[in-house]
């Protein structure tokens, strides 16, 4: 085997059957715990658990945060194990897929040095209007379809909408 070959990393799964196992997982994960999937609850546990210990009273005091904290265990719960199990499964995959590299994709477009500093200021957004939203992605858009919330529906339709006319003016010119 060549060296090339050896640095090849493994293809990318069957978009199908990838989305077959997701919903299978999705399902799975309604029957056991009673919820489906999301990620964003588990950034505002943390914030609560933070504010334990940075600000306890201010959190406390809080409306928003001070329920989560009222027990002194804000992340004892299972969306806490959900995002750190997707995280661990997340880098076990790269791994065995030979897909682990740190580089910044988009360099020729944004700029090399502002790459990092665009990409942060994006999943801002993206993590302040999932808050707004009052979900994820997967919490609002996967979850909320699969129970034929009108919420989540809006929101997929609004994603795609919102992501390829993105596309279409920050598509690079050839």
């Amino acid at each position: 085997m060549s060296e090339k070959n050896q640095n090849c990393p493994a293809p990318y799964w069957n978009p199908l059957i990838a989305g077959i196992l997701l919903g299978i997982v999705l399902l799975a994960t309604f029957v056991v715990t009673g919820h489906g999937l999301g990620a964003t609850g588990f950034i505002t546990r943390l914030t609560a658990w933070f504010g334990m210990y940075l600000m306890p009273a201010a959190t406390n005091a809080n409306e928003y945060l001070g329920g989560m904290v009222e027990e002194g265990r804000p992340l004892d719960a299972w969306i806490s194990w959900q995002v750190v199990g997707v995280a661990l499964g997340a880098l076990l995959s790269a791994f065995f897929a030979g897909r682990i590299a740190v580089k910044f994709d988009g360099k020729r477009y944004l700029g090399g040095s502002s790459r990092p500093f665009t990409a942060l200021f994006g999943g801002l957004l993206a993590g302040f209007g999932a808050r707004i939203a009052a979900g994820c992605t997967s919490g609002l858009g996967l979850s909320g379809a699969a129970v034929l919330s009108l919420a989540g529906f809006t929101f997929l339709g609004t994603f795609f909408a919102v992501g390829l006319l993105a596309s279409r003016f920050m598509k690079e010119e050839k």
